[in-house]
């Protein structure tokens, strides 16, 4: 399931050039370049049938934010409900947690149930088809996108798939990689952890703890599914993956959050049960449900039982993980 088609983008562009021209005849193109920090992958995970662009990314971002992208009537956007001061998620308006749109370019399986795997390119046409039902008519017969359009896409009827392939190279560009615990890993002047974020981290990365097992590498994430002992019955969005495989052993199981930037994104799990830090870290001390279906890493039966210091500790260490860029 896990996939890993990592290339130079210069060489991906110039590939692409010739198996994309039935749909661009403009070799006026710019490749995007990353400007990844030197503790993520200097390269993003693009398929050879999206090659990126500066052009492809300029157009993806205003679909971002344009609410005539929804043919439903209701006036929705990405950027409605993916705000960049909240790391690109937002206040829970419906019954699922609004997730990250932050450093998905190393992910491929989207959604807290899993419903698109692939690559950005599925899970953003399972949006613009699914959730906003675009009408791509309501996009070519405005002004502002006709130059762009014509640059990207040549002389191609402009359908869902080609918005979807740009919004997706837009959000493969929105990357987190400056909090404090990056420029601390970077060894940058003037960070360190104080000693209750160091106490934090090693509570983050001990068996007691029992955090790393799904929220290791670099994404603070691990890009699976797991019943973490929310509940102990699973009725309707609470039976999570198994919606979507209907496989038993999937009951309960959600798809892991990133940690990253945690700080601005509550409230917290699938439900958004949990308003503060505080209560999460209390749940995964003394809360947890044990049942066949809970992940067999927690080996901590009830919790991992951290003591009152030992919770601000980690809760303390979790603040690193804010990228202070993202509020401005």
């Amino acid at each position: 399931m896990r996939r890993n088609i990592s290339v130079s983008l210069l060489g991906l562009f110039l590939m692409c050039l010739s198996a994309c021209e039935s749909e661009n005849n403009n070799s006026e193109l710019t490749p995007f370049e990353p400007n990844l920090p030197g503790n993520f992958p200097q390269e993003f995970v693009v398929p050879d049938f999206n090659p990126i662009t500066e052009q492809s990314v300029q157009l993806g971002k205003m679909l971002y934010a344009d609410t005539d992208l929804d043919g439903t009537g209701e006036g929705r956007s990405c950027a409605g409900c993916h705000h960049a001061d909240k790391a690109f998620t937002s206040v829970q308006e419906g019954p699922l947690n609004v997730m990250s749109h932050m450093n998905l370019a190393w992910q491929d399986v989207f959604l807290w149930q899993g419903q698109v795997e692939g690559t950005l390119e599925d899970v953003m046409l399972f949006e613009v088809k699914d959730f906003f039902k675009a009408d791509p008519g309501r996009i070519t017969g405005k002004e502002k996108y006709k130059k762009l359009l014509a640059e990207v896409y040549g002389d191609s009827q402009i359908t869902e798939k080609h918005l979807a392939y740009a919004i997706a190279n837009y959000v493969r560009t929105l990357t987190s990689s400056d909090s404090k615990f990056d420029k601390i890993m970077r060894k940058e002047p003037g960070y360190a952890f104080t000693s209750s974020e160091a106490n934090g981290w090693a509570l983050f990365n001990s068996e007691e703890g029992d955090c790393f097992h799904c929220h290791g590498s670099f994404l603070f994430m691990d890009n699976d599914f797991h019943n973490t002992g929310l509940d102990d019955e699973w009725l309707g969005l609470d039976q999570g993956r198994f919606l979507v495989t209907g496989n038993a052993s999937d009951m309960g199981k959600f798809k892991t959050p990133t940690l990253r930037n945690i700080e601005l994104t509550a409230p917290y799990m699938h439900d958004g049960r949990f308003a503060t830090l505080e209560e999460v870290v209390e749940f995964y001390s003394s809360g947890v449900k044990f049942t066949e279906m809970t992940d067999p890493m927690m080996s901590h039966e009830g919790g991992i039982s951290l003591t009152e210091q030992e919770k601000k500790d980690l809760v303390a260490f979790l603040k690193t993980l804010t990228d202070e860029s993202l509020k401005e």
